[in-house]
């Protein structure tokens, strides 16, 4: 089958569907890819680059939809590019099925299978590496950043200068997703104090592991809506919020919003007063722009200046990181071809059976099959009963376990008695030495973090190779006349100790090495 890649016709839409390593694997799949010249141009991709992973260059539109039989999009098709379509054809790309019912119809009336990336089931694991959603957001996210740090006036670190103090800035992010969250790691990277603020409560971890303060309302409700989103929240707890939002307003420099809930319009979280209370030349970067905006001033597609403040309203953030948006894109197009060609032979199967690919199929040759059946999630695992309390003696009132602690303490001391009546003077220094460092051992290991164990091991692993100076001595000739020297073949395990142990010791610097460096930006 040939897949076609057309330019994309939006104003301003500097993304392109597929890039030229993913068309070299699309090939190894079994498909021939055609790509419009021209296509890839505004994401620095040229045509001689897609020619050289294989890709044949087709002049014009008309000629690329005409001779596609699966055509990649990253925006909504326009009613001219539908006009192009032949019977039969199948599209992937973002569709919005419930914001353009008028296109289900023309796409219908095509008999066309459609397979819209926006409504990928997002709560199954394996569907992650084909979340779109996903990924532009988080390239929004950080160009949203990116964006207030153009517009702001001064430094985002912190700075002492012979010039005098500068503060660093202070950002304030509306909502934890996975735009917010990109927006958080990027703010902070760059130095500023960042809150941040979600409905979910369940974010305040992942906040605050990438350096933010989580900014909790005063007002108890869950906002989990399910399948990744927020749901609207009760008159209360939007009172609640407001009155947070109001306090951030009037000490942050800088506001990121990127409140918005699938089908609604985008929820107004800054108000003109709001606005109006911030300080001179502070920043609000409003990511729902596109959706009517967080911000009561914002105004779509522009950058505006309202009582001191910097207010961008712009729509098209993944645009203006377009190759680093292609690329990601593409690759989740990618994944999701591979999920429907399994035989690798360019033929692609739409299995309605799978709960990934029906929630996808949004129309499946001319029959609209949107929305796709609630998943069947397998059910909560029922709470573990707590453990009743141990028994307590009839009498003292103490627990069980203590009588349990003294008689371990008695045995012990029992033991350490009958060693110190009869065993050799010498003995006993190895054994005090011996129990020392296994309650040392144990102690070390037991109060480190869990997640640390691996490169604890590893360390300790080389530490315990002070064996080789136990080898090392066996070979070493007696200092004192008189002494037997080591018999040969004491010698030779000493050599193979002394080697055994060296790769021990480095080895286990080396794994600890490697694991750390997991654990730093």
């Amino acid at each position: 089958m040939r897949i076609g890649i057309p330019a994309e016709t939006h104003a301003g839409e500097k993304r392109v569907a597929t890039v030229p390593e993913i068309v070299e694997k699309l090939i190894k799949l079994g498909f021939s890819v055609a790509v419009e010249s021209g296509a890839g141009d505004a994401a620095n991709y040229s045509d001689e680059a897609y020619h050289s992973a294989g890709a044949e260059i087709v002049e014009g539109a008309a000629r690329l939809w005409a001779e596609s039989d699966i055509v990649f999009k990253v925006t909504v098709p326009t009613s001219a590019e539908v006009e192009l379509m032949h019977e039969g054809i199948t599209l992937i790309g973002f569709i919005w099925p419930a914001q353009n019912p008028e296109l289900m119809q023309q796409l219908a009336a095509r008999k066309a299978t459609v397979l819209a990336i926006d409504a990928l089931p997002r709560m199954l694991s394996r569907a992650q590496k084909m979340d779109a959603l996903t990924s532009q957001a988080g390239v929004a996210g950080y160009r949203a950043v990116i964006e207030a740090a153009n517009v702001f006036g001064r430094y985002f670190n912190g700075q002492i200068t012979a010039a005098g103090k500068v503060p660093p800035a202070k950002v304030f992010i509306a909502g934890a997703g996975v735009a917010g969250l990109a927006a958080i790691g990027t703010a902070a990277g760059l130095g500023a104090i960042v809150r941040a603020n979600d409905t979910r409560a369940e974010v305040a971890d992942q906040v605050k592991s990438l350096g933010g303060e989580f900014v909790k309302v005063e007002y108890e409700e869950e906002g989990g809506g399910g399948g990744g989103y927020a749901k609207v929240m009760s008159e209360g707890f939007q009172q609640a919020q407001r009155e947070m939002y109001a306090r951030q307003a009037r000490e942050v420099d800088i506001i990121i919003t990127t409140a918005l809930i699938p089908g609604r319009p985008a929820p107004r979280l800054i108000t003109a007063e709001m606005v109006q209370s911030m300080k001179p030349g502070s920043v609000i970067v409003d990511m729902a722009a596109e959706r009517g905006g967080n911000c009561e001033l914002t105004e779509p597609g522009q950058a505006v200046v309202k009582h001191g403040v910097t207010i961008v309203g712009y729509t098209d953030l993944n645009s203006r990181l377009a190759r680093q948006s292609s690329t990601l894109y593409a690759t989740n197009l990618f994944r999701l071809t591979e999920e429907l060609c399994k035989t690798k032979d360019g033929i692609i199967n739409v299995n309605m059976e799978d709960d990934a690919i029906r929630g996808l199929t949004v129309i499946k040759d001319g029959e609209i099959t949107w929305p796709a059946p609630a998943l069947q999630l397998p059910a909560a695992k029922p709470a573990v009963a707590a453990k009743p309390a141990p028994a307590a003696h009839g009498g003292g009132g103490k627990p069980a376990t203590a009588g349990k602690t003294v008689a371990l303490f008695g045995a012990v001391a029992l033991l350490f008695l009958f060693i110190g009546a009869y065993a050799p003077p010498a003995f006993l220094g190895h054994f005090t030495v011996f129990v020392l460092a296994c309650f040392v051992g144990y102690m070390v290991v037991w109060n480190v973090t869990p997640a640390l164990h691996t490169p604890l091991m590893s360390v300790t692993n080389a530490i315990s190779s002070i064996i080789a100076i136990g080898a090392l001595v066996q070979i070493a000739p007696p200092l004192t006349e008189g002494l037997a020297r080591p018999d040969e073949w004491i010698r030779a395990l000493a050599v193979a100790g002394i080697a055994l142990t060296a790769v021990n010791m480095f080895g286990g610097f080396a794994v600890t090495k490697r694991m750390l460096s997991m654990f730093r930006k």
